[in-house]
């Protein structure tokens, strides 16, 4: 196993102190707040996300009844992780996790507290070994059945725009007629300092991570059925009645249905 590095800060480890989260180390924490001081609405932005994967989630069990979970890029478990989620709607769903980062995989246990009626599986796998994915997925989920395919704040990690289509693609391909495709990522085109923030944080040697315009966030979704409201800012998408009033922010996000 891969050596767990704490002397330089992580990019999962700082999503998980934005969250609120326990599984970082003083480096990140000092890596997060230094982010934080230049743009301050980033805890906003990785809180709304999560807060748009759980809203997602719930459509697509209960309006989707989609009942299988395939989430590429796990990152590091906090709260309302997908199979919880899933499972508290309908305790039968099956969940299998991937990632291939050394933090996560010590982590994953976290990520298997499956209720007795469904299943929760890890692989340690990458996202640029879409059709692996596939045939490790199928050991846990029965890929003749509709699947949603979580894809939540990973492809802007893919420097290459056209690559990050593909592996979209080949991930799709390997799933049936009725599954969805459930996507959100950092955007351009709504908030000027998260662009910059971002941009310079890019230049600092840590894994960078690219915004992207909308409509090509929007291009993900290609020959999919858009769910309403299509492609938006992630507070605006299916908001709870309970939420105060959502304002967009530089994330996108939205839900498609495989034909």
């Amino acid at each position: 196993m891969t050596e767990i590095d704490t002397s330089v800060p992580h990019s999962a480890r700082i999503w998980n102190y934005w969250l609120g989260g326990k599984d970082n180390y003083p480096v990140d924490e000092a890596a997060g707040d230094a982010y934080t001081a230049v743009f301050p609405g980033i805890v906003t932005i990785a809180r709304s996300s999560r807060a748009f994967l759980g809203r997602s989630i719930r459509y697509l069990v209960t309006e989707g009844g989609v009942r299988q979970f395939l989430d590429v890029g796990t990152g590091l478990p906090t709260v309302d992780n997908t199979h919880e989620v899933a499972q508290r709607l309908a305790p039968e769903s099956r969940i299998v996790y991937v990632d291939n980062d050394p933090l996560v995989l010590a982590h994953a246990r976290a990520l298997l507290t499956s209720t007795s009626e469904g299943v929760t599986a890890y692989e340690d796998l990458s996202l640029y070994e879409p059709e692996k994915i596939l045939e490790a997925a199928s050991r846990t989920l029965d890929l003749s059945r509709p699947t949603a395919l979580i894809l939540s704040g990973i492809l802007g990690h893919v420097a290459d725009y056209d690559r990050a289509r593909e592996l979209v693609r080949r991930l799709l391909a390997g799933l049936p007629s009725g599954s969805y495709l459930c996507v959100n990522d950092g955007s351009r085109g709504t908030d000027p300092d998260y662009e910059n923030a971002q941009d310079s944080y890019n230049e600092t040697g840590a894994v960078p991570y690219f915004l992207r315009p909308v409509d090509k966030i929007e291009a993900f979704f290609e020959g999919l059925e858009l769910i309403e409201p299509g492609v938006v800012s992630v507070p605006l998408w299916r908001p709870e009645p309970s939420d105060e009033e959502p304002r967009p922010i530089g994330q996108h996000g939205g839900v498609g249905r495989k034909p």
